[in-house]
């Protein structure tokens, strides 16, 4: 082989590896020109938009916002671990809302059809009434009563206090005033006789001594005086 012929496949060689390099080259042109039109279009559009916060922005502004941010790394860092924890927790969360809120909506609406909003906001407005007719001290007083007056109920709730209490109630079924007349002394003489006169007196006379019981209970009047002044 002549040194011509070897010269000759040296550069068949060397066109070979610089075809795919000369095809890169003509594509990344073509390339180049499809997008120059575009990257023309895009610096116009950018230009008219940065004409509106020309006045307000500064390259220092800029750089002093870098300069935040980079101090503040750690922050941001703590920051965005804090948020993936939120979203975490969130999505945890999120299947039992989706139960639990129809629940407490449809508990809400059974509430405001039953008309407990209404009785709430009416209390309320009770409750701005007794405020400006009494003061705090009348407050604490009534609340004192109050208080005395359950122990009252507590000790009138016992079986045998309600069972006497509806005894007594239906004693005006019993009664015919329209039938009383006048009683004297010999008129006296005469009921005392009746058994039902007998079985009334002795209930009287077990009242009688209960009532007894009454000033046993009671303070001295000096006491009760020197209390009140």
């Amino acid at each position: 082989m002549t040194g011509e012929e070897r010269i000759m496949q040296r550069l068949d060689r060397i066109e070979a590896q610089l075809a795919p390099l000369a095809e890169s080259m003509r594509s990344a042109g073509e390339l180049k020109d499809d997008l120059t039109p575009l990257a023309h279009g895009a610096v116009k559009l950018i230009m008219k938009e940065l004409q509106d916060v020309e006045s307000s922005f500064q390259l220092k502004d800029l750089m002093e916002l870098l300069k935040q941010m980079l101090r503040s790394v750690r922050s941001i860092t703590y920051s965005l671990k804090q948020l993936e924890n939120i979203i975490d927790f969130v999505t945890t969360l999120e299947p039992l809302l989706r139960g639990s809120v129809p629940q407490l909506i449809s508990y809400l609406d059974e509430l405001e059809q039953k008309g407990v909003f209404r009785i709430l906001n009416a209390t309320l407005g009770v409750r701005a009434k007794i405020a400006e007719a009494y003061s705090p001290q009348d407050i604490e007083e009534i609340g004192n009563g109050l208080v005395a007056l359950l122990g009252l109920a507590k000790k009138v709730a016992t079986p045998e206090t309600m069972e006497l209490l509806n005894r007594f109630a239906a004693l005006p079924e019993k009664i015919d005033l329209s039938a009383s007349k006048e009683v004297g002394p010999f008129g006296l003489l005469w009921a005392v006789s009746n058994k039902e006169v007998k079985e009334g007196l002795g209930v009287v006379m077990e009242l009688t001594k209960a009532l007894g019981s009454l000033k046993e209970a009671a303070p001295p009047k000096s006491a009760t005086s020197d209390a009140a002044a």
